[in-house]
């Protein structure tokens, strides 16, 4: 009992010095543990006659708990001082911008629909749309190409039977809205089509935009106007433009558009022309009342030559270092 008040200041002094909640633990255990220093002391009461036992327990009881308040404050304060320190550690700047998520952007095949259908929409065409399983009818017969027409041999034809098939131009789609429609018609027909051939310059899938126009007295004037304009638009520079005589089963005159970006170099970049009248005698729309233009044209082609693409294929191999670059 001597060096009771020996071990308590040792206690106190060694919960003062600790700097870590490890350390503070050992010096728990070191004093109240089973085997601590003021815990023996309790055991060598039974050296002490009755008398003197309930003071000196007393005593030691009152040491132990003035020592466990000493821990138990030295521990909130290391709690609190490493709560402090991580949270400095980890401060975070709320005024810094966020790291936000990489801005993709539209596929040029897109930006090019999207351009083509913007200026067409400018001068009151609408959008037609139509199934890319078609029947033969609609893509070949109702076109003035009937099963004998030598021009089937310019279409490589994906064929699910005799009569139904993947369309291979959206001219059915204005073959229909000429079915559907009384004149004037004034629409375009962008989509996908297909066709068996792949190579630097073809896929067997691409996309075409073809147009239609039927009204009265609507002539050749009217759809080299229109077509002069809309290259001029498109490529955002005087182009020149040439028309060529060609041929095409359901329109006559049938004319192919070439044109020069001020290099000399004629390119062909769509094909166009009347309809023809069978085109609208097949169509129930009467070919001595009516008249009309149509065309067509690639949208990657067009793509291409206004962002500079030389391989076609690119447009559909998915490569992000090439993509990134049209945001």
């Amino acid at each position: 009992m001597e060096n009771l008040e020996t071990l308590l200041a040792q206690g106190k002094q060694a919960v003062a010095d600790t700097d870590t909640l490890p350390a503070l633990d050992e010096i728990r255990v070191q004093y109240l543990g089973k085997k601590g220093e003021l815990t023996q002391l309790l055991k060598g009461l039974g050296k002490l006659s009755a008398d003197e036992r309930p003071a000196a327990g007393a005593l030691i009881n009152e040491a132990k708990a003035a020592l466990q308040t000493d821990i138990n404050t030295r521990r909130d304060a290391l709690e609190s001082a490493a709560l402090e320190a991580k949270l400095a550690a980890e401060t975070v700047d709320v005024s810094l911008p966020g790291r936000g998520q990489p801005v993709g952007g539209l596929h040029p095949v897109t930006r090019t629909l999207e351009r083509i259908e913007a200026f067409f929409g400018s001068i009151g065409y609408s959008v037609a749309e139509g199934p890319e399983i078609e029947d033969d009818y609609h893509n070949f017969e109702a076109l003035n190409i009937p099963a004998h027409h030598p021009a089937r041999a310019m279409h490589d034809t994906f064929y699910f039977d005799a009569h139904r098939l993947l369309r291979t131009h959206t001219s059915p789609v204005q073959v229909r809205t000429m079915e559907s429609q009384e004149p004037p018609i004034r629409i375009i027909c962008p989509g996908r089509v297909y066709r068996c051939d792949y190579d630097q310059t073809h896929s067997p899938m691409f996309h075409q935009v073809e147009g239609l126009l039927v009204d009265r007295n609507i002539t050749f004037a009217d759809l080299k106007g229109t077509l002069e304009q809309f290259l001029r638009e498109f490529f955002e520079e005087d182009v020149k433009v040439r028309f060529r005589p060609s041929y095409f089963p359901f329109t006559e005159p049938s004319i192919e558009v070439d044109i020069d970006r001020g290099d000399g170099k004629w390119l062909e970049v769509l094909g166009c022309g009347m309809v023809h009248p069978k085109v609208f005698e097949c169509s129930g729309i009467d070919p001595e009342e009516y008249t009309g233009f149509a065309f067509g044209m690639g949208v990657e082609r067009l793509a291409m030559l206004r962002y500079g693409v030389d391989d076609l294929r690119l447009f559909f191999e998915n490569d992000l270092r090439f993509l990134g670059q049209f945001k």
